[in-house]
């Protein structure tokens, strides 16, 4: 019989599945929701998991691949000033499956891919006969990644978890999960590397499930805290233990995602750090906050739990970033000082009354030291904008990472930022290649942002490439002649192509895109147009280095523009 976790988690998977038409069936629902619970630390959003997920036949048990640098999900395109010193991976490598028990099966072949696929001295191309692109790519990725980082004394966990509804795992399993662990071991035998197998049932994914939403924070104060104003703006002095617990999450690790606003990142071993450090670790009498400039936290709301303790919801520290990791750094060395500290911190907590508020406190709190334009593209006024025009319409523009995931809205739904970017690129600058080998940069180049992003820009024109990008994104997830792989390489161009037919013109300026009739997308015009990509993409050689190169571009322009003969 069903325990009551297996027969609810079943019953989540049925209608969430339902929700998500996008996912061919339960069993591929379950993937993504496997990796969603399990990586829930991380604040992933559903794009992220999704573009990570590898399952499918000749996938080696690998239904996803995450590598995270320090917390923070790798990408390809990512440069060097990512990665500090001493640098902490983990590969996370997960197996769902949609059943009642646990088994051998996915130890038989995590044992196999691991010692073909994770040996630094075998090139992964060796088994492009035996696995997916996608499998093949993700562990290309990282053992490339790893050996440049091995100079930043990098320390590696490597992390299998074996998710399924079941409730008990037998003695056999159990061995297998050892001897894989051996197995891997050997392969890397530095105590800087660690190997972990853990195994996820209805009973965790229904702890996981219930456990606390991330976006409510309670934070306690060393006195009452100044108000002075009938908004909701407060100014405290905050024990520095207390601050620690507020930006560490239960098992100890810095939670990333409320430092999502601050545009600069944690820059290590610098003297501004070197002096905070040393204010932490050897107080003379002066009161840590009369030596620092302390934190800016903004928040949806913050309301008194007692006279001396906020319930603080969706909070952004968008200023303190670098005293925070300090401050974190020095009671992760010195836990025993946690129960002993009197020092204090001082910590600004404000509820901005409009978006535009919002963004001005972080362009000014963040505005003292140089930082790259780039840096804060999302506060300019034309993203807004642009996120006032989707939500009248039913589309939702994640300005703030995962701010309407936290909202409950559908993931079908939600516009990244960098995905409305991709679109545009490939559809107005004609550019489907430059989307797709740099997805997480895309904003850093100016000349591409200002002719894309611009004040004279009909917002129209941003909805109408949302609104294609999501649709052609939705029909190709759902047409199981394309793999996760094989999806992500064509994706930009057939938006590009499906444009062109429509607009009939291969030069696509904005005010085209703006005019757009979206009536004539159809699913069928839509996978006829992925047909032709696919077929030049395969001829060419249908790798992510085809995809990524101008060889496809070209190819597509000359084959498929509204006045080829080919069309």
């Amino acid at each position: 019989m069903s325990t009551n976790n297996q027969i609810l988690i079943s019953e989540i998977i049925k209608r969430d599945s339902s929700e998500n038409p996008q996912y061919k069936n339960e069993d591929s629902f379950f993937e993504f929701f496997a990796s969603q619970q399990v990586l829930k630390k991380y604040d992933l959003s559903d794009e992220e998991i999704e573009q990570h997920l590898t399952g499918s036949g000749n996938d080696g048990g690998c239904d996803g691949i995450f590598f995270f640098a320090d917390g923070e999900l790798v990408h390809e395109d990512d440069d060097d000033t990512k990665f500090k010193q001493d640098v902490k991976l983990t590969l996370c490598i997960i197996q769902a499956k949609n059943s009642m028990s646990f088994n051998e099966q996915p130890f038989e072949k995590w044992k196999t891919v691991s010692g073909n696929l994770l040996s630094l001295d075998k090139s992964c191309d060796e088994f492009s006969e035996r696995y997916t692109e996608s499998v093949l790519q993700a562990f290309s990725f990282f053992k490339d990644t790893y050996i440049h980082l091995i100079r930043k004394r990098a320390k590696l966990q490597i992390e299998y978890k074996y998710v399924s509804k079941g409730t008990e795992i037998h003695p056999n399993v159990l061995a297998q999960a050892e001897e894989l662990k051996t197995l891997v071991k050997k392969m890397f035998p530095s105590p800087s590397v660690t190997v972990d197998v853990s195994f996820i049932g209805a009973d965790q994914l229904m702890e996981i499930v219930d456990s606390p939403s991330n976006t409510e924070f309670y934070l306690k104060l060393a006195e009452v805290p100044i108000n002075l104003s009938t908004q909701q703006v407060y100014v405290a002095l905050v024990n520095l233990s207390d601050y620690y617990k507020f930006i560490t999450s239960d098992s100890g690790e810095l939670i990333k995602h409320i430092f999502e606003s601050n545009v600069r990142d944690y820059q290590g071993h610098i003297t501004v750090n070197k002096d905070i450090q040393d204010s932490l670790e050897h107080s003379e009498g002066e009161d840590f906050w009369w030596l620092n400039n302390g934190i800016t936290v903004l928040a949806e709301s913050a309301n008194f739990v007692t006279t001396k303790e906020l319930k603080i919801t969706l909070p952004e520290i968008v200023n303190g970033l670098q005293t925070s990791n300090e401050i974190f750094n020095y009671f992760s060395a010195h836990p025993n000082m946690i129960d002993h500290e009197n020092r204090n911190l001082l910590v600004r907590i404000i509820v901005p009354q409009s978006e535009d508020s919002r963004d001005k406190i972080i362009f000014a709190t963040n505005s003292q030291t140089s930082i790259p334009k780039a840096s804060l593209r999302a506060t300019d006024s034309i993203h807004r904008q642009i996120e006032l025009y989707f939500k009248s319409r039913d589309l939702y523009y994640d300005r703030r990472k995962n701010y309407y995931k936290n909202q409950g809205k559908k993931s079908t739904q939600i516009i990244s930022v960098s995905f409305l970017a991709q679109c545009m690129m490939s559809i107005v600058l004609q550019r489907p290649d430059f989307a797709r080998a740099r997805p997480s940069t895309l904003l850093t180049d100016d000349a591409a942002y200002n002719k894309l992003y611009n004040d004279r820009q009909d917002l129209a024109t941003f909805y109408a490439a949302a609104f294609i990008g999501k649709k052609v994104d939705l029909t190709l997830r759902a047409c199981s002649r394309y793999s996760t792989t094989n999806k992500s390489d064509i994706l930009f161009y057939v938006i590009y192509v499906l444009c062109m037919r429509i607009i009939n013109k291969e030069e696509i300026i904005s005010d085209d895109l703006a005019s757009i009739d979206f009536e004539q997308i159809t699913e069928d015009l839509i996978l006829d147009c992925a047909e032709r990509v696919n077929e030049i993409y395969l001829e060419l050689g249908g790798t992510d280095k085809i995809a990524k190169g101008p060889a496809l571009i070209e190819q597509v322009k000359a084959r498929l523009s509204p006045h080829s003969s080919e069309v």
